[in-house]
């Protein structure tokens, strides 16, 4: 048997990540003692704030960590507060002493995939199609995370069953994290169901403090559920995410497949890529296995017809969603179907449109982005 001794104690420390930075807690400073008496082992965490909502899984993660050291005994873990100027230095470590942090998206060393989800109107079903994309996306092992661009009409944390508030790190925003996505809304920030109302000056500027201000780490995909149409939002994030695909969502009836064009449209003036057409509320399978098609169809064949030819690119239609109660169900339980059912109907089709966004040339798996983080 090894002979117990901190340096034991720290390389087991090491394999444990912070669920709101994604690096070790050696690497962030967050161990603040190890005593060892015998056998037994005590551990004492720095949290960034005293009311940290990663508390309890910090506790178990670094509980079982040291747990796991041949011949240990007891093992305790006790936590203390970072001061203001332990967390200023945090911040610096994470994201550098730069006065304006860039957006990270945006530069060309980023090899994040960002999908901002459009339509034409509302109605069609577009966060539920982020949230279900987004779990989905996360569950086949890639780092996701959602901003809700949708400041008027937010959705995200009540789809995504999420009740935490962000966490401030000196200036340095964490998203809080659901279902193994990391997401940020303007419902964080505000109380209640009280309604926001601002002008487009200040639409910008929300969606650029998600962007900036938000530590969102290593992220394979961010989703940006956009509010319905062609307004200050979209502009907002063509001017601030250029590189950002637009995910055009319809429905099969004619009507929402004609105003969906219009969203697809605004790709021409904005220069962005177009990475496809999803039609939810496609045909119900009905209990006996045959199909009802409630909303008409066609809609997402239409609008790729359309868009093919405005733009001049090969547009597809990703798949279809079909109308399925389940899916209505889990959205407003805050568990979405993706995870929650993904043998039913709509749970297949979404991993099957998951997977389709997941396939690309150079496969993000495995690879250390180093997203917002600068040296000191």
């Amino acid at each position: 048997m090894s002979t117990l001794d901190k340096s034991l104690v720290n390389e087991a420390l090491s394999r444990v990540e912070d669920p709101e930075l994604g690096r070790p807690i050696t690497e962030l400073g967050m161990v603040k003692s190890i005593d060892i008496s015998g056998t037994d082992v005590a551990v004492e965490i720095y949290l960034t704030i005293a009311g940290c909502p990663m508390k309890s899984t910090l506790l178990n993660n670094t509980k079982a960590a040291v747990e796991d050291i041949d011949g240990v005994g007891e093992v305790s873990v006790t936590f203390d507060v970072m001061s203001a100027d332990q967390r200023r230095e945090l911040r610096n470590k994470l994201r550098g002493s730069h006065a304006e942090p860039t957006i990270p998206f945006a530069q060309p060393e980023s090899t994040t995939r960002v999908f901002a989800v459009a339509s034409g109107k509302g109605g069609v079903g577009k966060s539920s199609v982020t949230v279900n994309l987004a779990t989905a996306l996360a569950a086949s092992g890639l780092k996701v995370g959602i901003i809700d661009a949708d400041i008027y009409g937010h959705s995200i944390p009540h789809m995504m069953g999420s009740q935490d508030r962000p966490t401030q790190v000196d200036d340095m925003i964490l998203p809080p994290i659901a279902h193994g996505v990391k997401i940020i809304s303007i419902g964080h920030f505000i109380e209640g169901n009280a309604p926001v109302m601002w002008r487009g000056p200040m639409l910008h500027r929300a969606i650029q403090q998600f962007l900036v201000d938000v530590f969102w780490g290593d992220l394979d995909v961010l989703l940006l559920d956009l509010p319905p149409g062609t307004g200050d939002v979209a502009i907002s994030v063509a001017q601030l995410v250029p590189n950002a695909e637009l995910l055009i969502v319809t429905t099969p009836q004619a009507a929402a497949a004609e105003v969906a064009e219009r969203a697809g449209s605004i790709a021409q003036q904005t220069q962005q890529r177009i990475a496809g057409v999803i039609e939810n509320m496609s045909a119900m399978v009905m209990p006996d296995g045959s199909t009802m098609d409630i909303f008409g169809s066609g809609g997402g064949e239409h609008v790729v017809e359309r868009l093919r030819l405005l733009s001049g690119d090969d547009v597809s239609l990703l798949g279809s969603i079909p109308l399925d109660p389940a899916l209505r169900i889990h959205g407003d339980q805050g568990t979405p179907v993706a995870i929650s059912e993904p043998e039913s109907p709509a749970g297949r089709a979404v991993r099957d449109l998951a997977h389709k966004l997941k396939v690309r040339r150079d496969s993000l798996l495995g690879r250390s982005l180093n997203l917002g983080v600068h040296g000191s």
